[in-house]
């Protein structure tokens, strides 16, 4: 016999005494905790079945030897960056086939996206490997080194030619007593906010390696461009500002930027580069006239 809850001798054809009991007893809540687990790996497995993560690594071992690839796998956890990948690769250096092998190579140094030297190509897009979450990646996950500089072995590049380009463009303001500094200059707060912006660059080099037009050293880049912007906004820089100047008016200066703007799309510090290459340009026009009229 149906229950009705309203009284009366009307059946209640929808719900029985049973039902009733059912819904009425509440779920203990460590039931309700298992539930809410249960869901929470559900999401999870539903994102990484396997709950392993898959690494492709280009490796080389010496910079005269062919490149080759190798897979890894290793146990997903939330949260898991590039850098911890490799480190558990490097404590156990043995592919997914289960052939052994030797730990792979790369750099690191802050693991806080300030020091730039972690960079490596990452699904196709060179990125700073300490800041790159797995959950933002498909898999596989593919690391390879830059393909604008110098292989040294696996992930590891020859980064020299950046720095060669700042001592070129003497990205630096003398303190050797050479000058009368005088007091601090005052500086338009507009102009502090945009050098602030150049100021944080870390020679990283993915903006060259997104370049099309940096090919065998061929174009000095949008980063030592901008380290010209930024000491020559600078009061006592511009002591030197000719200088500069002259450092990225050769063959391979600032006339070979084609305007592509992939480097202020990758750079991972947001730095205006496209802007600073529009000003030294114009710079750059301006003392070359000038230069040609005091012949």
């Amino acid at each position: 016999m149906a229950f009705n809850p309203s009284g009366g001798s009307t059946p209640f054809p929808t719900l029985s005494l049973s039902v009733l009991v059912i819904l009425c007893v509440s779920v203990p809540p460590w039931q309700t905790n298992l539930i809410m687990s249960a869901q929470v790996q559900t999401s999870k497995a539903a994102r990484f079945p396997s709950k392993t993560v898959e690494i492709q690594i280009k490796r080389r071992a010496n910079p005269d030897s062919p490149q080759y690839w190798e897979r890894f796998e290793i146990p997903y956890r939330p949260n898991l960056n590039i850098i911890s990948c490799l480190m558990e690769i490097q404590k156990r250096p043995v592919t997914k086939e289960g052939n052994p092998t030797t730990p792979p190579v790369w750099q690191m140094s802050c693991l806080e996206q300030v020091c730039g030297i972690c960079t490596m190509v990452i699904n196709g897009r060179a990125r700073q490997s300490c800041s790159a979450l797995v959950d933002n990646f498909e898999q596989p996950i593919k690391l390879e080194p830059m393909s604008k500089f110098p292989n040294i072995r696996d992930l590891v590049v020859d980064r020299s030619r950046m720095f060669d380009h700042l001592k070129r463009v003497n990205a630096w303001i003398e303190l050797d007593g050479t000058y009368d500094l005088g007091p601090g200059p005052r500086m338009d707060q507009d102009d502090v906010q945009e050098r602030y912006a150049y100021s944080r660059c870390m020679t990283c080099g993915c903006c060259l390696e997104a370049c099309p037009q940096y090919e065998d050293d061929h174009y000095i880049g949008p980063q030592a461009i901008a380290q010209v912007r930024l000491f020559n906004m600078h009061a006592t820089g511009g002591m030197t500002r000719d200088q500069r100047l002259e450092g990225i008016m050769g063959e391979d200066g600032i006339t070979n930027c084609g305007n592509a703007q992939n480097c202020v799309k990758v750079c991972p510090m947001n730095i205006p580069l496209t802007k600073a290459i529009y000003e030294e340009n114009r710079e750059t026009v301006i003392h070359g006239l000038f230069g040609w009229l005091k012949r």
